[in-house]
């Protein structure tokens, strides 16, 4: 089976809800499966904050898993139009990574959550996609020909996969949130399966 790792940061349970339509999405491509992964929250303190191995949800990301998928979508919920701090204090020590080229040529896309409308899905989804770039991914979108894009009163970009918490509730995503993100993720997952098959 070839892998999607599905890496993502989140607080209040959005994102995590849009990671695992993502991964749903991953899994309806023959001889695809999903990998899904968080990162621990950061701290200012010397003391850790968070155990090595989380008490409840998806293990902690690795270096490896990055350097097994065959494709990567990441999600972050919204810090003033920016990705959340975890999840940049992750990507930022991916330097060896980089330096092997161990992400080139592989599909990638992002997803976030906020709590407004407004709240600044558009540049946060832009801002995870520069790591990516620098990486030598290739980068998956939403098209209009997803009609949910044209038809959402929440979350939805073409830029990825989106949640907007004062509409439903945080975790509670809209039938056409769940929708693109399963988009998202069946997108990549049929690319990174092309991809592996060298056509």
């Amino acid at each position: 089976m070839n892998e999607v790792l599905v890496l993502y940061y989140s607080r209040q349970g959005s994102t995590a809800a849009l990671a695992r339509q993502v991964c749903r999405g991953v899994e309806t491509v023959s001889g695809m499966q999903a990998r899904l992964r968080t990162v621990p929250a950061l701290t200012t303190t010397v003391m850790p904050l968070e155990p090595s191995v989380p008490n409840e949800g998806p293990p902690y990301a690795t270096h490896d898993d990055l350097a097994a998928c065959q494709g990567l979508i990441l999600g972050s919920p919204t810090r003033f139009g920016n990705m959340a701090a975890p999840l940049k204090h992750f990507l930022d020590g991916t330097s060896a990574l980089w330096l092997s080229g161990a992400l080139v040529n592989k599909p990638a896309a992002v997803f976030t959550s906020t709590q407004t409308p407004h709240g600044g899905q558009e540049s946060t989804l832009l801002s995870m996609m520069l790591p990516l770039l620098h990486h030598g991914m290739y980068l998956v979108g939403l098209p209009f020909t997803e009609r949910g894009l044209a038809d959402t009163r929440s979350g939805g970009t073409p830029y990825g996969a989106s949640h907007v918490a004062a509409t439903s509730g945080h975790g509670e995503l809209s039938d056409i949130e769940r929708d693109l993100a399963r988009a998202l993720g069946a997108r990549v997952a049929a690319l990174a399966s092309r991809l592996a098959a060298g056509a």
